[in-house]
């Protein structure tokens, strides 16, 4: 919502770039990525997504996975891995698929923005905790841009001590 309402006293711009606060480590590069999303008239929103390296990353709720269609648009965001692979350990789950997870970083048209500060929260994002799933159960898509450069997110007080480490 406050990205929403500095956006209002820029109308000059159609595309909002929104670096989320527990991201302190987002590189130009990134940015640059997202922003190359929005070439695309037809680009609503975007984010950035990594491909997950190990089983620990993967089943860690703190950060979220996204899945994607053929399109490169994010179908849904979820706290545990999926797809779920019956019969399987977890461990072994990263042998069967590419795994991506989601970085904090988002690009909006300005109109879209807009739109989207305007929506209750939905079933999916009260049970996740991922505002994302609000925009795409209202029939927004999400088109993702894969970053190589790793992002450490801030999301736990041990992620806090670890950023006063480096």
């Amino acid at each position: 919502d406050r990205c929403a309402e500095v956006a209002l006293q820029y109308p000059q711009y159609d595309v909002i770039i929104n670096i989320q606060g527990d991201e302190p480590y987002i590189d130009p590069e990134q940015i640059s990525k997202l922003a190359a999303c929005f070439a695309n008239t037809d680009t609503q929103l975007a984010t950035l997504i990594k491909q997950i390296k190990t089983t620990k990353e993967l089943l860690n709720p703190n950060s979220p996975k996204v899945v994607i269609n053929l399109l490169s648009e994010a179908i849904y965001f979820s706290r545990s891995p999926l797809p779920h692979f019956r019969g399987e350990q977890p461990e072994n789950w990263l042998e069967h698929h590419t795994y991506y997870k989601h970085i904090g970083i988002y690009g909006y048209r300005a109109d879209i923005l807009q739109q989207i500060t305007k929506l209750s929260v939905s079933a999916l994002e009260a049970a996740e905790k991922l505002e994302q799933l609000r925009w795409i159960e209202n029939g927004y898509t999400i088109k993702v841009a894969e970053t190589e450069l790793e992002s450490h997110a801030i999301d736990t007080p041990e992620d806090l001590k670890l950023l006063f480490k480096n």
